[in-house]
């Protein structure tokens, strides 16, 4: 079959490449947030393995994650303490990390404009 006759989902051959990961080690090295490492090196360990087409994809490995619109994707980390936004360009594969915080600054941004 011709490679441009298959969905989407069957043409993304290689895996999600995240941007910023320097910014989630960053986050979790500042005073008070070192119980973020581990949620975070899961969740980069779980998207750089993940192959997705669109946003139902991301809703059945990441059920809490909210998507609000335009490739944003906001996830909960840690047990729900802390909230990562990404921006998923699912064409190219690339995830773009926007913000990473705790809820009280997750309240104080706009999710689709950060």
């Amino acid at each position: 079959m011709v490679k441009a006759l298959l969905p989407l989902w069957e043409r993304l051959s290689v895996a999600m490449r995240i941007t910023a990961v320097g910014t989630l080690k960053a986050f979790w090295d500042r005073p008070g947030h070192g119980d973020a490492e581990q949620p975070l090196r899961t969740w980069v360990r779980v998207v750089k393995a993940a192959r997705w087409a669109d946003p139902p994809a991301v809703k059945r490995v990441f059920g809490s994650a909210a998507i609000p619109r335009d490739g944003r994707v906001v996830f909960d980390i840690g047990g729900n303490k802390y909230r990562l936004v990404a921006w998923i360009i699912y064409e190219y594969g690339i995830v773009y990390v926007r913000f990473i915080g705790s809820h009280r600054d997750y309240d104080a941004i706009d999710a689709q404009t950060v």
